[in-house]
């Protein structure tokens, strides 16, 4: 069995991610950048703290950037050479479906440095999230019964993040994907009315959606807490879905995990609770 440190641990894919490798008997280092509790180890990527000690021994490293930054190349790359100089085999990388359009992004930048760095590696790239509606988007559901977002009648392939996770255990455990990026979807391709009707049906309650400006939506953004510049990366990506740019299916997480996505209505069925 083989030992893995687990980026993000703490989050929706992370969490998943270490569940997954536990399960399969593998020994998991949970990153945290809180005082570390059982099973966890202190690493800071915006310090660089902890960071030689928790990649120091492992065979495989799960990576994704923390939230709220966007200097991904900068936090990331140093747990890339880490890794290299330590003798890690394999890291896959969590980025998004669309960092590799942009080659002055900091996120297509932390792509290649690792494509770069002679480490066994995959890319993987979630469209986005479902868990989304009930971490980033729950505030107006749970008061207003309403999705307010500046993304117009756009369609969107959204993911459940724990098929994001499921692809994740498998490259890391095996290298018969070595090497390749993916772009990773449901398999069906939704506007927010219908994401509306899917959380109504499973909720018993209404919910509509409401198209807004960015500029609505950006104060309260920064209200939640959101540095301003991540506030405008993400009216950015939003902006790019309602461009049509998030509607595009693929077929990476059945070809690779050999099962197929979960679909929304499955999603908002068991997260229910989160939406009381």
């Amino acid at each position: 069995m083989s030992t893995f440190l687990v980026i993000g641990a703490g989050g929706n894919v992370g969490s998943e991610v270490s569940r997954l490798l536990e399960a399969a008997g593998h020994t998991v280092r949970r990153a945290t950048s809180r005082q570390p509790g059982p099973g966890q180890v202190p690493v800071n990527l915006v310090t660089g703290e902890g960071l030689r000690d928790a990649v120091a021994g492992a065979d495989g490293v799960f990576l994704l950037s923390p939230p709220g930054h966007t200097n991904q190349d900068q936090l990331l790359g140093p747990v890339v050479d880490a890794a290299k100089a330590l003798g890690v085999h394999k890291v896959v990388l969590l980025s998004a479906m669309g960092a590799d359009a942009d080659p002055n992004g900091a996120m297509w930048k932390a792509e290649r440095h690792l494509e770069q760095s002679g480490l066994t590696w995959n890319v993987i790239r979630p469209n986005w999230f479902m868990q989304n509606f009930h971490t980033f988007w729950l505030h107006g559901i749970k008061t207003a019964g309403v999705i307010q977002l500046p993304t117009g009648t756009a369609k969107g392939s959204f993911i459940d993040a724990r098929d994001v996770a499921a692809v994740a255990a498998v490259l890391l455990q095996g290298d018969t994907h070595a090497n390749r990026a993916f772009d990773l979807t449901g398999d069906e391709a939704l506007d927010h009315d219908q994401v509306a009707v899917l959380l109504s049906q499973a909720l018993g309650r209404t919910i509509r959606y409401e198209d807004i400006t960015p500029e609505t939506m950006r104060p309260g953004l920064l209200a939640a807490g959101l540095p301003a510049d991540y506030a405008d990366f993400l009216l950015t990506i939003l902006h790019f879905f309602k461009l049509g740019y998030s509607e595009r299916i693929t077929t990476a997480v059945q070809d690779i995990t050999g099962v197929a996505p979960r679909r929304f209505a499955a999603y908002a069925h068991d997260y229910r609770a989160a939406f009381a």
